[in-house]
């Protein structure tokens, strides 16, 4: 009877069995060269393996395997089929290196070709990136480069008409006296992160209580005033603001004269509701106020005219001095390629003036802001310093 075993033993046994049954039942693991380019034809036939023999199953789960060999004898060789591809193992060692060495070949031409065709890719995106880069140069830009007003920049500008001098610091002393001082006026709210784009707000249209040729209540700057400003503002560097008054006229009609210079990248147009009046009343008398479909009216239209010409971001200025000047506020409509601005504009010391923009900024929520001081008119001029601690710091600053 067979020794009593331990389950350590009989787990130790089993294993043996089973590494027996593996190596009767197994072959060589195939050449490298196969698992690259699949079978070798030029290899030997390895010949059949012979059918091993069976082991029979133990009686019991301890019994110990039974071989063919006899007690004593020698380990059992080899299958021929280990013998054969072991013995074509030399013939085919050349075969795997010529095939290896051709694959390498292929695979570094086949690199080279990629990378070829990847400098034509990167030529090609290069090529894209500069035209389309050579395209937006050829845009029109803003005075100083650019297509975005803000908050890139910030806008210092002096309003009036040449008429008359009580009509703002633009047309006080010569040209050249005039930008001097703008220049000297914008150099204070400038920052590193947001330089000055100074400006020129000249009022195109002056409402008048007498009723003018045309019973509009309106008198024109002619087009030769203009183009005056124009170069004098392109001489500065410096956008023109296009100011207008139109008594009785609608602000569309308005802007509809001034196209001819709308439609140049560095105008553009403000508008004054105090002065929008209806029959039966005189401008100066009453505080005029414009609908909220009259300003999307206008604004649509000249945003339309930046579509049309591939415009740089245009300003678009409302000026306000009290809440009802402009009606339905909630109706507004921001238009994209404007930079919308409302600018408060009350004469009055600083306190209240600050108080007022203050309570109008809040109530136009994402739009810019702006605001007015009148050299002559306000109680104690406010410092630029003063100005830039208002919150939100206005975008546009503006000197009458």
């Amino acid at each position: 009877m067979d020794q009593q075993r331990t389950p350590a033993q009989r787990r130790a046994e089993a294993a043996e069995r089973a590494q027996r049954r593996a190596q009767r039942r197994g072959t060589p693991a195939p050449p490298v060269y196969t698992e690259l380019f699949g079978d070798d034809p030029e290899a030997p036939n390895p010949a059949p393996a012979p059918a091993a023999a069976a082991a029979t199953p133990p009686d019991r789960p301890d019994a110990p395997a039974r071989t063919d060999a006899a007690p004593g004898a020698s380990a059992p060789r080899p299958p021929r089929r280990r013998r054969a591809a072991a013995a074509a193992a030399p013939a085919s060692s050349a075969v795997q290196r010529r095939r290896l060495q051709a694959g390498l070949g292929v695979a570094g031409l086949v690199a080279v070709v990629v990378w070829v065709a990847g400098l034509g890719d990167d030529k090609q995106t290069s090529a894209k990136t500069a035209k389309a880069g050579a395209a937006a140069e050829t845009l029109p830009q803003l005075p100083g480069g650019g297509r975005r007003l803000f908050p890139d920049r910030r806008v210092v500008a002096f309003a009036g008409n040449p008429r008359d001098d009580g009509l703002g610091a633009l047309g006080v002393g010569t040209s050249s006296s005039m930008l001097a001082k703008l220049k000297r006026q914008a150099k204070p709210y400038a920052r590193k992160t947001r330089p000055v784009l100074p400006a020129l707000e000249l009022i195109t249209s002056i409402a008048t209580a007498s009723p003018g040729a045309k019973g509009d209540h309106v008198i024109r700057a002619d087009a030769e005033t203009i183009d005056r400003y124009l170069r004098l503002a392109r001489k500065a560097g410096a956008l023109l603001l296009l100011d207008v008054q139109p008594g009785l006229v609608d602000f569309p009609r308005e802007l509809n004269r001034l196209r001819p210079w709308l439609k140049e990248p560095d105008v553009g147009l403000a508008i004054d509701p105090e002065w929008r009046v209806e029959p039966g009343q005189l401008p100066g008398q009453v505080i005029g106020s414009v609908s909220a479909q009259e300003v999307n009216a206008t604004s649509a239209d000249l945003a339309a005219i930046v579509r049309q010409y591939k415009l740089p971001e245009k300003l678009f200025v409302v000026h306000q001095f009290t809440e009802g000047m402009v009606r339905d506020p909630g109706l507004l409509i921001k238009r994209p390629g404007l930079a919308t601005v409302f600018n408060v504009d009350g004469v009055g010391g600083r306190a209240a003036k600050v108080a007022k923009y203050t309570s109008l900024a809040a109530g136009k929520p994402g739009y810019r802001h702006g605001f007015k001081l009148f050299y002559e008119e306000d109680t104690g001029l406010m410092k630029p310093g003063s100005v830039m601690a208002m919150t939100p710091r206005p975008d546009l600053i503006v000197y009458e």
